[in-house]
């Protein structure tokens, strides 16, 4: 219990120092605001427009939903299908992969083209980023089932099927919430960077337009709510977590 406040107080103690030496540093070196504005400046920004980037950020929250869960049911597929045959194996791993070269700010102008500035291209802009972490973290799970436990169902003449769902699929989720928590972290700056290029409304659209009228303090301000959109969004993943996969909390506290 005492861990758990500890963990709970030291990233806000950390948060607040370094907001006080920040604002200290712009009021003694009288840095103006359009170029770097205080914490203070910028939480004035967040009450004042609490509506404008209240409206923007539920558009990037529904961007960030709907393209983590077509990462999702396209991320998992992919790893049933990769740890199912060899053949699929060598056939999609490598396309997987070089999918994670691409720059995304070069396919991002494309995506517009063909999705056009609404949703779409952002929702695909983000199952882009996010169903990679989610895709190999799933087949190094679904790979790193118990021998013992095969063997045993083998002599036990357990059909595939089961084995599969009885053995693998349990031993695996620590693995795929690993890669959930990582897919849902970098979910955000999928979503950015969609708006970024092509946009109406959304946080990132707002960060474009804020920066253009030298607004600076709104920028940090919709960055700001950006940061609480994804540690909200982890958290929850932290949560379904230890839902789902009780005994990785046992085994930990065993350890």
């Amino acid at each position: 219990m005492k861990a758990k406040i500890i963990n709970a107080l030291l990233p806000t103690v950390i948060l607040v120092f370094s907001g006080l030496c920040w604002e200290a540093s712009v009021r003694l070196f009288k840095i103006p605001s359009y170029v770097l504005p205080g914490p203070w400046k910028i939480l004035q920004a967040m009450w004042q427009r609490f509506d404008l980037l209240a409206l923007n950020a539920l558009v990037t929250l529904t961007e960030i939903a709907l393209g983590f869960l077509l990462a999702l049911i396209i991320g998992l597929s992919l790893a049933v299908l990769i740890h199912a045959s060899r053949i699929m194996e060598r056939a999609l791993l490598p396309l997987v992969i070089s999918s994670q070269t691409i720059p995304v700010f070069a396919i991002a102008p494309l995506l517009i083209l063909w999705f056009g500035y609404g949703i779409g291209s952002k929702v695909v802009m983000t199952t882009i980023i996010v169903f990679f972490p989610i895709v190999i973290n799933a087949v190094e799970g679904l790979r790193a089932a118990d021998p013992d436990t095969l063997a045993l169902l083998q002599i036990l003449e357990a059909s595939p099927t089961q084995i599969f769902f009885k053995v693998r699929v349990p031993q695996a989720l620590p693995f795929v919430f690993a890669g959930i928590r990582i897919g849902v972290a970098v979910s955000v700056i999928g979503a950015v960077i969609g708006e970024w290029v092509g946009a109406r409304e959304g946080l990132g659209y707002l960060m474009i337009h804020a920066n253009a009228q030298l607004q600076v303090e709104l920028v940090f301000a919709a960055i700001f709510w950006l940061s609480i959109l994804g540690v909200v969004l982890y958290a929850l993943v932290g949560a379904l977590e230890r839902l789902l996969v009780p005994w990785k909390k046992d085994e930990s506290n065993v350890v």
